[in-house]
C-alpha cells in the first residue's frame, strides 16, 4: 500500500504520516514542491526515529506517479467525495493520494478521478481534518480490510504490544 502527499506544506504532518508509514510497511510518496526542506528540524522531529524504516519516493510531479505505477488503483481524498471512504474495496497494492494542507488536492486533478474520489464524514460545518489525522483513518481502513496481512506477517501490530 502507498501513500502519497501532493505539495505537503507542513514538515509535523509529513513526519507524523512518515511515522505512520514505518509503523505500517506503507510506501510514502512526496511529491514536489515541498512547503520544507526534508532536512527540516520539524519534520525529523514527528518522525522521530523511524525514518530508516520508510520507504520513502520522491517525485517532480502527480503525473509521474501515475505514470510509474500505471495500472495500480488511486483513491483521491478530498472534503467534496461523493464516496465514503470506508465503502470503497481496498486491495493491497492502492495508492491513497491526498493534497497539501492549505488547499486539497488540484480540482482538475479531482474532475478527472471523480469515480476515485473518497471522503471522511464529518460534522457539517466542520472544513476538514488534520492531514496527518486523515491519512490515519483512511489508510488503517484499507489495512482492516485486508486483514493487517503485511503486519502481522512481519510480526508488527499482531503481539498486543503496549506501546501506542
Amino acid at each position: 500500500m502507498h501513500i502519497v502527499l501532493v505539495e505537503p506544506e507542513i514538515p509535523g504532518n509529513t513526519g507524523n504520516i512518515a511515522r505512520l508509514c514505518a509503523g505500517t510497511g506503507m510506501d510514502l510518496h512526496l511529491v514536489r514542491p515541498l512547503g520544507f526542506s526534508t532536512d527540516d528540524k520539524y519534520l525529523k522531529r514527528a518522525g522521530l526515529d523511524y525514518w530508516h524504516l520508510v520507504n520513502v519516493h520522491y517525485h517532480d510531479s502527480f503525473a509521474d506517479v501515475q505514470k510509474q505505477y500505471e495500472g495500480h488503483p488511486f483513491y483521491f481524498c478530498t472534503t467534496k467525495a461523493a464516496h465514503i471512504y470506508a465503502d470503497i474495496a481496498y486491495t493491497t497494492d492502492v495508492f491513497l493520494v491526498f493534497g497539501k494542507e492549505t488547499a486539497g488536492l488540484p480540482k482538475s486533478l479531482l474532475a478527472a478521478n471523480e469515480e476515485h474520489t473518497i471522503r471522511i464524514p464529518m460534522q457539517e460545518g466542520a472544513r476538514s481534518l488534520n492531514l496527518s489525522n486523515a491519512v490515519a483513518v483512511v489508510a488503517y481502513e484499507a489495512l482492516r480490510q485486508n486483514n493487517f496481512v503485511d503486519l502481522c506477517l512481519a510480526g508488527i501490530g499482531c503481539g498486543g504490544s503496549d506501546h501506542i
